[in-house]
């Protein structure tokens, strides 16, 4: 019983503990201006322009830490703050979101695995444990082994995110750098948002991955009876 406890208390605990390093980091640095005076479009907009993306819009939207980039539109699309905000935060944020477009031109292969994925991911994420919770109800090995294929695909899904937002991190590093957006004194400020906000992504995927590994060995003890 301790060892359930435990164990959906992790669930529970890592991305919370994921979410908190995300919103410290980018309160703090989100009041650091960087030391071009570029808000993140302005950022956003120069990246693009260097890396030859002149088609690629860069808009705002709603939300906060809503920052994403739509490859079915081409657009990078930041939220308020770091679209009208001068902060390393912002440019932090809007290189990475620019990282993703160049990765989209470039055709890199995990992203467009991960595009590839979507759909199944999407009907692996809302019918997996339906299929689950009736295969135990039912008592049915069958079903639950249908649900855990069904959840595979999201697993693998949040696996395959994992280098494509790091790469895309580690791009716009690159970027802001060589682009002279920030100066070197500020490197070390902006990989803290980036490896903050890459936390998210790897708490995702352990919280998928362990409760894969649950329903597996539900099935397998099943199977033993």
């Amino acid at each position: 019983m301790a060892s359930i406890l435990i164990y959906f208390a992790l669930l529970l605990i890592i991305p919370l503990w994921a979410q908190s390093r995300v919103k410290s980091a980018y309160k703090k640095y989100s009041k650091v201006p960087n030391s071009s005076g570029m808000t993140g479009a302005e950022v956003a907009r120069k990246i693009l322009d260097e890396n030859g993306l002149y088609s690629v819009g860069v808009e705002e939207v709603r939300g906060h830490l809503s920052d994403h980039y739509d490859p079915r539109s081409k657009t990078v699309r930041l939220s308020s703050g770091n679209f009208h905000g001068h902060s390393v935060a912002g440019a932090a944020i809007a290189a990475h979101e620019v990282g993703h477009a160049i990765q989209d031109e470039q055709d890199y292969a995990p992203l467009r695995f991960r595009h590839t994925l979507v759909p199944v991911a999407n009907l692996g994420s809302n019918f997996s444990y339906f299929v689950i919770l009736a295969g135990i109800l039912m008592s049915s090995a069958n079903f639950i082994l249908l649900g855990i294929i069904f959840m595979s695909a999201a697993v693998l899904f949040q696996l395959v995110t994992l280098p494509v937002e790091f790469n895309a991190s580690s791009r716009a590093m690159e970027q802001v750098v060589s682009s002279g957006v920030i100066r070197n004194d500020e490197e070390r400020e902006t990989k803290k948002v980036l490896n903050a906000a890459a936390l998210t992504y790897v708490a995702a995927a352990v919280v998928a991955l362990l409760e894969l590994v649950r329903f597996v060995f539900i099935f397998i003890g099943m199977n033993e009876d």
